[in-house]
Parts: structure tokens; C-alpha cells; sequence
């Protein structure tokens, strides 16, 4: 996070949730497992004090449904805050919670002590996954609570996962799809991993799951960040923050790397790519311009983009380069034989 703009989180694991997704151990995800209190605001704040002085900070309430807590609660972790944007130590709060727990008495709250940014959970916009996936909401609830969230003048985050059960690359294509219409502020994009002690890992292993693999993630998110994009909706994170605790065996299968987007954005290349080369003749000997910040990503890790690409198209040679093209295009020089 750069001097700009750090983000403080406080995690309130499963706080508010009403409801067992089952996906969800917020415990395993975030490595908390104590509630958060007017105590965690102050620590998080003290070790705050060591980043370099003139960064916009803003304080995040992560990892529960903060507005399905009782409002006693909200309150007291909220009034913890002010203090700290009184003397403008913290520029704003920021906090994610359920579309369903959304109303405009609880926005004016928010308002009142400070929030700036609304992260709203909407994992996907089939009603069939979200029912498959314990989430107790439906793709309605997201489109309400989106609007009352922009109309109150919020920041608009929305989160959205690939992979879970009954989804499809299409279905989950058509989520982002559904989710630019909304018009948010950003995007998080978290394919989904299989997380000890869930409901999803009973269901992986007895069969009844197929696990949403790297492989997977990327070959869907190749097609859902591109669609952002041209929305110019900003795609703020792919993938779960890895944890100490998820490294260590948390994360027992499904989309967890620790440099997923990076796999992603080589993979889009990596699909321009071959559609460049498509009509290339057989045996020919091609360098491949990209922009010199994307040169390591049209190779791909290993070089396997390369390799790929030079056995699809039957290519005698093929190489990557920097080339004075924008980011994100890629131009073709031909060798002769």
C-alpha cells in the first residue's frame, strides 16, 4: 500500500452474519478469532504511527456484515474512530458488509461518524448459486442496496466470487457483467478457494463439489477483468490476501495463489496473443512487441506463455519484446527463414 492511500483493517470475524455460506471461515481467512473491540481500533491505530507521515489513511472494518452487528456495537467500534479523524490521523472508514443489511437509517449512521467507502458482498447474480452457496440474499437485494449506496453518496465496492457451486464460467461472466451496470467505484474479484472446517470442504470431499482450481480462476477471470476494464471500473484486488494461516494448510484446495492476478493479466495477453497468431503460416519466425512493463507477463511465468503459444500456432521460433505500443497491445515482427 503506498504513502497515498494505506488502509488500516480491522477484522470482525463472522460478526452480524445471520447466515452459514459455505465458503466462509472468516477466522481462517483473516487469522482473527477474537471479536473486534474499541481496544483493536486503538491498537490498530498505534501501530499506524510507524508509516510515513502525510499517508492518507483510512480505517476498514473487514471479514464480518458490520451493519448486521447490533447498532450498539457499530457504534462503539465507530466512536473508537473519531478520536483519530478528529486530529487527522485517519482521512475516512471504510467497511464491507451484506446487500441485505443495507437500509437508509443505517447509511445515516454511517455517515454521521465518518464512513466514506461501502464494500457490499454480492459474490454473485445468479440466484441458484447464491442459494447453492448459504447466502441468504438475492441478486435483487445487491441491485437495492448498490443504488441506496450510490444515491446516499458512498464510495461503491463490490465484491463478487467465481467457482462457487453451481456457477460457470458464463454464469460467472454474466455476474460482472450485471455488476458494471451498477456503475460501483471498484470491484474485488475472489475465486474461490476451499477453506478447512467450511461446509464447501464437507462437500469437496464427498464429491459433491468440483473444486474451482487456479487453472480455472484464471481462465474466467481472463474474461471477466477485461470487461471492467472497458467499463473503466477498477478491479482492486484478485484473489485473497494470503495469510500465515492460510499458507500453512488453511487453504486445502481451490484458487489460492498468492500472485493470482499476475496470472491473470498473462493470461489476457496470452489470449491476444493467439488470436494474432491465428492466421500466422505454420513455421514461421515471430517476435511478439508488447509494452516494456508487460514484457514479463507475455512470457509468462517460466516462459510458458511462449511455449504455449509457439506449439498452438506451429511456430519455429517465438520470442517477446518491448515495443512502443500501448499497455495492453501487442504487435507481431516476422523473421525471415
Amino acid at each position: 500500500m503506498s504513502a497515498r492511500a494505506s488502509i488500516l483493517p480491522v477484522f470482525v470475524p463472522h460478526l452480524g452474519c445471520p447466515h452459514g455460506c459455505v465458503f466462509c471461515n472468516q477466522r481462517h481467512i483473516t487469522g482473527e478469532r477474537e471479536p473486534a473491540t474499541a481496544r483493536t481500533v486503538e491498537q490498530v491505530m498505534q501501530q499506524a504511527a510507524a508509516l510515513p507521515s502525510g499517508a492518507k489513511r483510512q480505517l476498514a472494518f473487514y471479514g464480518g456484515s458490520f451493519t448486521a452487528i447490533p447498532a450498539a456495537q457499530q457504534e462503539e467500534l465507530l466512536a473508537a474512530a473519531q478520536p483519530y479523524l478528529a486530529r487527522g490521523e485517519l482521512s475516512s472508514l471504510r467497511l464491507s458488509t451484506r446487500p441485505d443489511a443495507v437500509d437508509g437509517e443505517m447509511l445515516a449512521r454511517l455517515r454521521r461518524y465518518g464512513v466514506e467507502t461501502i464494500e457490499l458482498g454480492a459474490q454473485s447474480m445468479d440466484d441458484r448459486v447464491l442459494t447453492l452457496s448459504g447466502r441468504g440474499h438475492t441478486a435483487a437485494d445487491v441491485e437495492r442496496a448498490a443504488r441506496l449506496v450510490k444515491e446516499a453518496g458512498f464510495e461503491l465496492i463490490l465484491q463478487m466470487m467465481t467457482g462457487l457451486p453451481g456457477s460457470s464460467d458464463e454464469s460467472d461472466a454474466e455476474t460482472a457483467r450485471r455488476l458494471a451496470a451498477l456503475h460501483p467505484d471498484g470491484v474485488r474479484i475472489y475465486p474461490t478457494v476451499i477453506v478447512r472446517d467450511t461446509a464447501l470442504c464437507a462437500l469437496w470431499r464427498a464429491g459433491e463439489y468440483r473444486e474451482h482450481s487456479v487453472e480455472d480462476a484464471v481462465r474466467v477471470c481472463a474474461r471477466i477483468l477485461p470487461l471492467f476494464e472497458a467499463a473503466e471500473i477498477p478491479v482492486i484486488r484478485l484473489g485473497l490476501n494470503p495469510t500465515e494461516e492460510l499458507s500453512a494448510g488453511a487453504a486445502v484446495g481451490g484458487a489460492y495463489h498468492p500472485a493470482l492476478g499476475e496470472l491473470v493479466r498473462s493470461r489476457i495477453l496470452r489470449n491476444k496473443a493467439e488470436a494474432l497468431l491465428a492466421d500466422v503460416k505454420p513455421g514461421s519466425r515471430v517476435i511478439l512487441g508488447v509494452n516494456a512493463r508487460e514484457l514479463s507477463q507475455m512470457i509468462g511465468q517460466h516462459r510458458a506463455n511462449l511455449v504455449w503459444l509457439k506449439e498452438r500456432c506451429a511456430l519455429a521460433e517465438l520470442s517477446a519484446r518491448p515495443a512502443n505500443v500501448k499497455t495492453g497491445e501487442i504487435c507481431c515482427f516476422f523473421l525471415e527463414k
